[in-house]
């Protein structure tokens, strides 16, 4: 499956980043493709583009802010989770795709 993922936090440091390499971890153990952007104290990171966006099957927000440019992500399926689902049980969010 292909996927496109959002993390962000508050603060944008330490828990977005942990976040994120958690959702590629587990994703890719599992066969999926996984492109994940990062919006954080520095701004946005690793941007989706549009085609990432348009080739993906589902999106999932681990966040605990607003996502930027949310618009971006009209027309797709999106699963948001708490940003702490994401760094301590990803695996139960892959568990939601096929749902």
């Amino acid at each position: 499956m292909k996927i496109v993922a959002v993390t962000a936090c508050p603060t944008g440091i330490a828990h977005t980043y942990m976040a994120a390499a958690r959702l590629e971890k587990i994703a890719k153990s599992q066969g999926h493709e996984i492109k994940v952007e990062t919006q954080g104290a520095i701004g946005i990171e690793n941007k989706l583009t549009e085609n990432d966006i348009r080739q993906a099957e589902i999106a999932i927000f681990a966040v605990d802010v607003q996502v930027e440019e949310r618009e971006r992500f009209n027309g797709i399926k999106v699963i948001q989770v708490p940003l702490k689902e994401a760094i301590n049980d990803p695996e139960s969010i892959f568990s939601k795709l096929s749902n």
